[in-house]
């Protein structure tokens, strides 16, 4: 089974089997990282699932809308590989896909 990588606000990074056709943030919580709070359930509304993506999987993500770039304009916290895990559906091709989770906002 595919699986993703991710690293806590604590600096633990662990790895986890990843269902197809869900969102990243999905996966995020079913692993039960509670960081993640995703207060809008996946509706890119708030911000709250943001992640720092690693560079090498950048390329292979899907574009970024407007609506998910609007929101991470407004977080203090934005770098170049930022988004919102609610926007990245899992499929095959990110398999070993490594993220940290974002700061609290």
């Amino acid at each position: 089974m595919p699986t993703i990588r991710i690293l806590d606000r604590e600096g633990l990074e662990t790895a986890h089997e990843a269902a197809e056709g869900i969102s990243v943030m999905e996966i995020i919580r079913n692993a039960g990282h509670d960081e993640v709070l995703a207060l809008c359930g996946g509706q890119c509304a708030c911000a709250t699932c943001h992640v720092y993506v690693d560079e090498e999987y950048l390329g292979i993500l899907p574009s970024m809308s407007e609506d998910e770039n609007d929101l991470l304009d407004s977080s203090d916290h934005r770098q170049a590989n930022s988004r919102l895990s609610c926007q990245i559906e899992f499929h095959a091709a990110l398999t070993g896909l490594r993220l940290q989770i974002g700061p609290d906002e």
